[in-house]
């Protein structure tokens, strides 16, 4: 007679018991594994050192199978006959094993607009699950399981990325890769003074970039330099244009450029007289346009 195949899980390194219970009744009584004899009454065919029997007076006759693997996974049969008649209890020994990954992409410098591919390879019985994650300020998954597609990336898109693979056995396996995300100069902060004649004056130009992106300031087509009352000073992703002792002609329009090896901004700033205001310079440049535009008519007798 044949008992129905019962499970016992077990993760991997840990000890399975596989249980086996009989009477007085028995006369023999063997543990198998996929037709190969392990115990036949208390001799031990196995050679593995591994594996041994449990008993507890003539009640149970269990097998104790320490440091499972995977190998050990199958089907064990404990095999009991008596004078009357033979009968058989089976176990299924399934043996877990934790996520682990064992090939993730390493940290990568890429160009804005450039399609990027991060791997993540795991093992585990069962199999694990993986998921990304960018670990921005909302961390929120990503579409992506062993390969993550990121098609044109953005500077928004640089950061952390986290792999995780979990399978419940044990605490999840996590990996993280760096992305850095190259693109060219944006000037996104000018700031000036009004200062008076004698003293002095102070125009800052703040660029985002990556690389760091290299500085130069002009006026006019003329590249300025320190000396002459000019200084300039640079301060990472910010530089300095200090005008001492200024001059009836040091106020007006100055221009700061940011460079890097992707790309070129500049911006306008203007060193202000006293009392002059952004509003007053556009009020005055649209006065002027105008008073041009008049001039061409009567010129062209329109």
């Amino acid at each position: 007679m044949q008992r129905p195949t019962d499970n016992v899980t077990v993760r991997q390194g840990d000890t399975a018991v596989i249980r086996c219970y009989v009477d007085d009744k028995v006369s023999k009584v063997a543990w198998l594994n996929r037709s190969n004899i392990i115990f036949a009454g208390r001799d031990k065919w196995s050679l593995d050192p591994r594996v041994e029997l449990v008993t507890k007076g003539q009640l149970e006759y269990s097998l104790r199978i320490q440091k499972v693997d995977v190998y050990d996974e199958g089907q064990y049969t404990c095999s009991i006959q008596t004078k009357e008649h033979s009968r058989t209890s089976q176990v299924f020994l399934i043996v877990q094993v934790p996520a682990n990954i064992y090939k993730v992409s390493e940290d990568i410098t890429i160009n804005e607009g450039s399609n990027v591919t991060l791997t993540c390879l795991a093992s585990g019985r069962p199999d694990p699950m993986i998921t990304w994650r960018l670990l921005n300020p909302s961390a929120e998954p990503l579409d992506g399981e062993e390969y993550l597609d990121i098609s044109g990336i953005t500077r928004t898109q640089a950061g952390r990325y986290e792999c995780k693979a979990s399978n419940d056995v044990a605490s999840p396996d996590v990996k993280y890769v760096n992305v850095i995300v190259n693109y060219a100069p944006f000037i996104k902060d000018t700031k000036s003074s009004d200062p008076q004649v004698g003293r002095m004056g102070m125009l800052q130009c703040e660029a985002s970039a990556i690389p760091k992106p290299e500085f130069e300031w002009y006026r006019d087509d003329k590249r300025l330099s320190n000396g002459q009352g000019i200084s300039i000073q640079m301060m990472g992703s910010r530089t300095l244009l200090l005008v001492s002792n200024v001059t009836e002609e040091d106020y007006g329009n100055y221009t700061c450029v940011a460079t890097n090896r992707l790309g070129i901004h500049n911006a306008s700033v203007f060193l202000y007289r006293p009392g002059t205001t952004m509003s007053g310079a556009v009020a005055v440049s649209q006065s002027l346009w105008l008073f041009l535009g008049s001039l061409t008519c009567l010129l062209l007798k329109c």
